[in-house]
């Protein structure tokens, strides 16, 4: 069984910046990817940045430049330091984590963390 524990969401003025923490427990993957998704009021779930075991990124163009993913293969913790925020930045962000090195349906998600942008 997997567990992911996000943490780090708030409420930030236009500009400022969070930092978001996504720890897993449980089955541990050798090669996994882990990621950020958000899914906005009204709109689908999106994408917001990916890492693998190997420390390749993908980005979003919304958020390039602006956002980083970075991860702790020790702590099997994946973070989204999300600087420059704008108030369509807001969402539920939603941690993700499978086998392998590309999405697939048997992924494991977050709660869920609700990130709040005020103009």
């Amino acid at each position: 069984q997997v567990q992911l524990v996000e943490s780090g969401g708030g409420l930030v003025q236009a500009g400022g910046s969070l930092r978001l923490s996504c720890a897993v427990s449980g089955t541990i993957f050798s090669i996994n990817h882990m990621g950020w998704y958000r899914q906005g009021p009204g709109k689908q779930r999106e994408s917001v940045a990916t890492i693998t075991t190997g420390r390749q990124t993908n980005y979003a163009d919304s958020v390039k430049g602006r956002f980083t993913i970075s991860r702790d293969n020790g702590k099997n913790t994946v973070y989204l330091q999300m600087n420059s925020l704008k108030p369509e930045d807001t969402a539920v962000y939603y941690c993700n984590y499978g086998r392998g090195l590309l999405a697939s349906n048997a992924d494991y998600w977050g709660q869920g963390t609700q990130v709040t942008v005020s103009s």
